[in-house]
């Protein structure tokens, strides 16, 4: 079997993967993407897409239960039809794929679907799905870029059966309603499961080993949206770790150090982040270097191998869809001669999807202290928001930290309702330097929850206005 040459293969088809083979047929490169699952990878099929549709169920059912009085509306909630709700997030998420695999096809990129092997130089057999031992073709490419993203984190001394104890990907697809969970971590991907559940009437308890949830955002960030799970009902154990998970006949035991007593509860959830999917795709054949697990790369995803390329969860942290697809255009850009500017990393923003949401660009407080900056903030509440008590969402703050002397921003972060949404315009800032003179004197349009930015941006300088 003779192999087929292609300028551009993209091993793995997600968020990373398929912007880069589409940018590379816009600019007129023969390209082939080869995924065995559909196009979209993890974010489109089991991770951003519709597990968003699943939060905006509990959004709406928490907007019944607390909203609606507050304006005059008298509702109940009369059942929760749970294969409905699972069905309707696997439908977005079907849509989304097939999307993406029609796009593929109209730019008339090679789409192979089956699992590759690593067969040779610059060369990969392309195995049948139904049949993982028969090659049903041979690819060759003169750039090679590695996409194929990341697994669940092992946790030592837990083996996860995939019924009792489980991952991200079971729990957006339980057959039950589970009348209790245990989630062990409690990143972004943990408080969104947190959220969903607990707000469709689940008894949950969430687990994080640090001092606090969402420990990678600012302290004032995590210290709102724990307050929030607790009001909820939620059980929130912080600097706690945990010591074993057994699944027994009926349900999961959750042992804690320094605790003689065991949680029990129908699942536990274990979400304490991803390692670099590398294994058994034959890479070891081809020497690129790896660098504490991720695939090593310069500022243009070039490995130490001529022609080979990595981007997305697999190179490491910021693991997040929107930062892969950056990555696949800027590989691309660069492979084509186009001298793209490399990323700037500290200008990714980063989002959860709970209520109240989280959104954030730049450096944490924290960060600011640890780096000794001269720094100054301004703050501004959700509740002195005209549009966020006309919406019945009044939880949270938008906090700026702009650089003492100069004024650039720093960081911001963003607590509350469509805080995922306003956070383009604080990124588009850090990325431009702006001061808080250049955001303040924006017109925000009125009334709206962006008008909380302003505001953070003029008590900056002690001259807020509504507050």
């Amino acid at each position: 079997m003779n192999a087929t040459e292609f300028d551009v293969v993209v091993l793995g088809g997600g968020p990373g993967g398929y912007v880069a083979a589409l940018r590379a047929a816009q600019l007129g490169m023969k390209t082939c993407v080869v995924d065995e699952q559909p196009l979209g990878g993890v974010c489109v099929n089991w991770g951003c897409i519709p597990s968003k549709a699943l939060l905006k169920t509990a959004e709406l059912i928490e907007n019944i239960r607390h909203v609606a009085p507050q304006m005059g509306i008298d509702a109940t909630i009369n059942g929760l039809d749970w294969t409905r709700v699972i069905k309707r997030s696997r439908e977005v998420s079907e849509k989304n794929s097939s999307g993406v695999e029609f796009l593929t096809k109209r730019s008339k990129i090679h789409r192979p679907v089956g699992r590759f092997r690593i067969s040779g130089d610059h060369e990969i057999e392309v195995f049948e799905r139904k049949e993982p031992t028969k090659v049903f073709e041979k690819i060759r490419g003169k750039h090679m870029i590695i996409a194929t993203g990341s697994t669940n984190r092992a946790m030592p001394g837990v083996t996860v059966d995939y019924k009792r104890i489980i991952t991200y990907m079971e729990a957006m697809s339980l057959e039950k309603q589970p009348k209790s969970l245990v989630i062990v971590g409690a990143g972004a991907i943990g408080c969104e499961f947190a959220y969903f559940y607990r707000a469709l009437g689940t008894e949950v308890t969430l687990i994080e080993l640090q001092p606090r949830v969402l420990p990678l955002e600012d302290g004032e960030s995590s210290k709102i949206v724990e307050a929030s799970f607790k009001k909820m009902g939620m059980n929130v154990l912080t600097s706690t770790k945990v010591r074993s998970v057994n699944a027994t006949a009926n349900g999961v035991t959750v042992s804690l150090e320094g605790s003689d007593k065991l949680l029990a509860a129908d699942h536990c959830l274990v979400a304490i982040g991803f390692a670099a999917n590398v294994d058994n795709w034959g890479f070891e054949k081809t020497g690129v270097a790896l660098e504490r697990g991720f695939i090593k790369v310069d500022p243009f995803f070039r490995t130490n191998q001529p022609g080979y390329y990595a981007i997305g969860d697999v190179i490491g942290a910021p693991q997040l869809a929107h930062t892969a697809s950056h990555e696949g255009i800027c590989c691309i850009d660069a492979i084509a001669g186009k001298h793209p500017q490399p990323i700037d990393y500290s200008n990714n923003p980063s989002c959860t999807y709970c209520q109240p949401q989280v959104a954030s660009v730049g450096f944490t407080e924290e960060k600011c202290k640890e780096l000794n900056l001269d720094y100054k903030i301004g703050r501004f509440p959700f509740s002195a928001s005209g549009k966020a008590r006309a919406i019945g969402h009044t939880d949270g703050q938008v906090k700026l930290i702009f650089d003492r002397k100069y004024g650039q921003l720093l960081g911001a972060h963003i607590v509350g309702s469509e805080a995922t949404e306003m956070i383009a315009e604080l990124a588009l800032a850090r990325s431009l330097e702006c001061t808080p003179e250049a955001i303040y004197e924006v017109v925000h349009a009125h009334p709206t929850l962006t008008e909380a930015v302003m505001e953070a941006a003029l008590a900056a300088e002690g001259r807020a206005i509504h507050m």
